[in-house]
């Protein structure tokens, strides 16, 4: 009977730990994700404000022509 609870209690800790590992794993899969995300989105900003400058830029240029 004794080995039958400790058996029983090894399990359950078995179980938790790897119930914990399969959530870190979800965890660290969404963090990655999330980074992936944020760097397209940075790149996208980063393109968006170059284009910006650029059509600013042909602007004064254009301002300087026509004085």
């Amino acid at each position: 009977m004794k080995n039958a609870v400790i058996a029983l209690l090894l399990s359950t800790l078995a179980a938790c730990g790897v119930e914990t590992a399969s959530t870190a794993a979800s965890a660290a899969a969404l963090k990655k994700q999330e980074l992936e995300q944020g760097r397209a989105t940075m790149d996208k900003v980063q393109r968006d404000v170059e284009a910006v400058g650029k059509q600013m830029a042909q602007r004064a240029a254009q301002a300087d022509e026509t004085k």
